[in-house]
This record gives C-alpha cells, sequence and structure tokens, in this order.
C-alpha cells in the first residue's frame, strides 16, 4: 500500500496539479461478496466523469465511499489530492444528487434550497441570494414558494441539483438522477446536465447503467463489470475502441467474432469487434471492394426501428451479425420483406477492433448489493 501511494503522489507532483477525486486501489468487500476489487482511476477538475456498468457492476458503491457513505475495505480516497478515506461524509467537500430527489415535501422549493446553508450557519439575506442564484441557474426561479408536490418529476429532479448546487461543493456526485423520468424528459435533462456543469465548472461525477446517457453527456467515462473497471476514455475512445469483449457488447450494439469465424473472414482467430453501422448489406452477386471484409449468409430477423432498421444475418461460416441501416427511404413494409433473403455483408477493414476476449458477463452475479436492480 505504501509504494500504491508514492506512485500517486509523484504522478500528482509530476503533473503540479492534483485531480478532482482519486481511487487508489479501492476495494470493498460485502462479508464473502467482493463489490470493488482493486479501482484506479483519476477524475480531473471540471471534467464531468461517469461510471458506466450493469446492475452489481460496483458503480454504485465507488460512488458512496467518494460521498463517504462507505469505507474502503483497502485502499484510499483522495479528494484534491487530500486523502479522505476515513472522513466523514459532512468533512468532504462534496454533494449528492439521489435518484428518488430527497426533497423536504412540507418545505417549499425556496426552503429546499436554504436548508444545506440554514445548517451550516450562513446568515439569512446570504441563504435567499444564494438560493435564488441556484434556482435561476436550474430555470426555477419562479417556483420558490411551491410545495415539491406541485411540481413535476423533472421540475423535482432540478430543485434536488440547486440545493446541491447552492452549497458550491467542489465534486457533485450524481446517482442515477434521471432514473425515475420518462425517455423525453430523461433526454431533455441530460442536455441540460452537461450545460450547467458547463457553466457552473464543477466536477461531475455522474452514475448511470444507460450507455447513451454515458455517451451523451461524458467528457470521459469508467466502464465498470464484476467490480473492476474494463476501461476509461472519452466516448468516442470506448465506443470505437473498446479493449475488451465486455465493453464492446454493452457500450452500443456490438459483433465480436473469434476463432473459426474470424479466420474465414479476416484471415485471423484472434477475437475482433465490428459495430453494426460500419456494415452494408448488399446481393450475394455484388462486387466487393478490394481489401474489404466480406460474409455471406441470410436474414435470419428484421426489426424496424422506426428511423433504423435492425437485421440479424446469420453466416455461413457460422456465427452471427447484427447490422442496422438508417431507413433513409426504406419502409416498413421494404425492411421486412428482406427477412429470409440471401445477402452479403460488406465493411472496411479499418473498423475491425481487436479486444481482448469475446467474451463478458453483465448478470451481476458478482458486484455492488448497494444497487440492488437499478
Amino acid at each position: 500500500m505504501a509504494q500504491r501511494a508514492t506512485r500517486v503522489d509523484e504522478a500528482q507532483e509530476s503533473t503540479g496539479t492534483a485531480a478532482a477525486v482519486t481511487l487508489d486501489g479501492v476495494a470493498k468487500r460485502f462479508g464473502d461478496v467482493v463489490a470493488v476489487d482493486g479501482v484506479d482511476l483519476e477524475v480531473r477538475e471540471g471534467e464531468f466523469f461517469s461510471m458506466l456498468g450493469p446492475s452489481g457492476s460496483g458503480k454504485t458503491t465507488c460512488l458512496r465511499m467518494i460521498a463517504g457513505f462507505e469505507a474502503p475495505s483497502e485502499g484510499r480516497v483522495l479528494l484534491g489530492g487530500q486523502d479522505v478515506t476515513r472522513l466523514a461524509p459532512y468533512q468532504r467537500d462534496v454533494n449528492t444528487v439521489f435518484q428518488d430527489y430527497a426533497l423536504f415535501p412540507h418545505m417549499s422549493v425556496q426552503d429546499n434550497v436554504e436548508y444545506g446553508l440554514k445548517v451550516k450557519k450562513v446568515p439569512g439575506k446570504d441563504r435567499r441570494d444564494r438560493a435564488a442564484d441556484a434556482l435561476a441557474m436550474v430555470q426555477l426561479s419562479a417556483f420558490g414558494d411551491r410545495k415539491p408536490s406541485q411540481l413535476s418529476g423533472g421540475q423535482r429532479q432540478r430543485v434536488a441539483l440547486a440545493r446541491a448546487l447552492v452549497n458550491r461543493p467542489k465534486v457533485l456526485l450524481l446517482d442515477e438522477p434521471l432514473g425515475a423520468l420518462d425517455l423525453k424528459l430523461r433526454q431533455a435533462m441530460q442536455i441540460e446536465l452537461k450545460e450547467i456543469q458547463q457553466q457552473v465548472g464543477l466536477t461531475f461525477i455522474y452514475v448511470t447503467h444507460d450507455q447513451e446517457e454515458a455517451l451523451t453527456m461524458s467528457d470521459r467515462l469508467a466502464v465498470f463489470s464484476h467490480g473492476r473497471v474494463e476501461q476509461i476514455g472519452t466516448p468516442a475512445e470506448v465506443y470505437e475502441r473498446p479493449s475488451t469483449g465486455f465493453v464492446a457488447g454493452f457500450v452500443g450494439t456490438s459483433n465480436v467474432l473469434d476463432g473459426e469465424a474470424a479466420s474465414a473472414i479476416a484471415g485471423d482467430p484472434h477475437p475482433f469487434t465490428v459495430r453494426p453501422e460500419k456494415i452494408a448489406m448488399v446481393d450475394p452477386g455484388d462486387r466487393v471492394p478490394e481489401g474489404s471484409c466480406t460474409a455471406t449468409g441470410h436474414v435470419r430477423e428484421v426489426v424496424y426501428l422506426g428511423a433504423v432498421t435492425r437485421y440479424i444475418v446469420s453466416l455461413d461460416v457460422g456465427e452471427e451479425l447484427v447490422v442496422m441501416q438508417q431507413n433513409l427511404a426504406t419502409s416498413s413494409m421494404q425492411a421486412l420483406q428482406v427477412r429470409g433473403k440471401a445477402v452479403r455483408l460488406v465493411w472496411d477493414r479499418t473498423n475491425n477492433r481487436p479486444v481482448e476476449s469475446a467474451g463478458g458477463s453483465n448478470d451481476g452475479s458478482m458486484g455492488d448489493p448497494e444497487e440492488g436492480a437499478s
């Protein structure tokens, strides 16, 4: 542990700045269950950082250890370079926004936002001014006198965000805060959250199991599986260059081929992944550009999704590939008529991305008991 601590400290000295949050060899066990298994990561100042993974992957337990609600079984938690592993939650310069909002139903919106400042004995005028600024930030200036029960789900979520922001923490922790909202409102709130984060310049750490949400908002993200971090990178890096079969399958839809099928198509048995939207579907007799990967098969299933259609193609060499095509000039009837037809799949060889393994489970058989079915 001493050697690990030295490496982290030396890394901070070499860059001249401390990360906003550092998890240094952090592990957490609940009895025989290993919820977090030796996680190392750094979140930069002013970054929107997401922890993405299925239920039971350890992401919420990591967030709770940053907040101080759980103590690590091993490792250290650092905020701004300071070791806070043994500090209580109220001693850490962080605030948490939860999925259930946790608003006081008997208080007005204004009083809910002021509450944390009142506990800290901030003078009344300063409390009101800061609460007004926070409500303006989330576009709720006209709602200060209302009770939470008089607000929509999206408005209550913004009140919870204002209550966290009014304390001006260095780090804001968000535990699946949009999970209870309907799809359209959730998508709108994703954009709003990112705009607010950029406006206030705070470090946001966001926990989600929704890969679209993580790709939409994050500057960088960490993909969790079975208590470990599989990959850290920008959304484009994680999507376009997944490092493992699990990441390829969990972040978006992907095809992973290995063994005989990989050898027949790419000339190499090592596993690789190719995204469905990179694959063209043509007639079996069509000419193929030189150097392309190609495979013949038949369309087993067609899923019409409005803007796009998903085709599941059974290959003649074994395995199946998913192909996604935009419906630029294709009706649902035309798309469905392709079912059962023989086709040729073609894609540029440069779209093949090697991965460490073709497997990867997201069944949650090991991981985070705090997350339940979230």
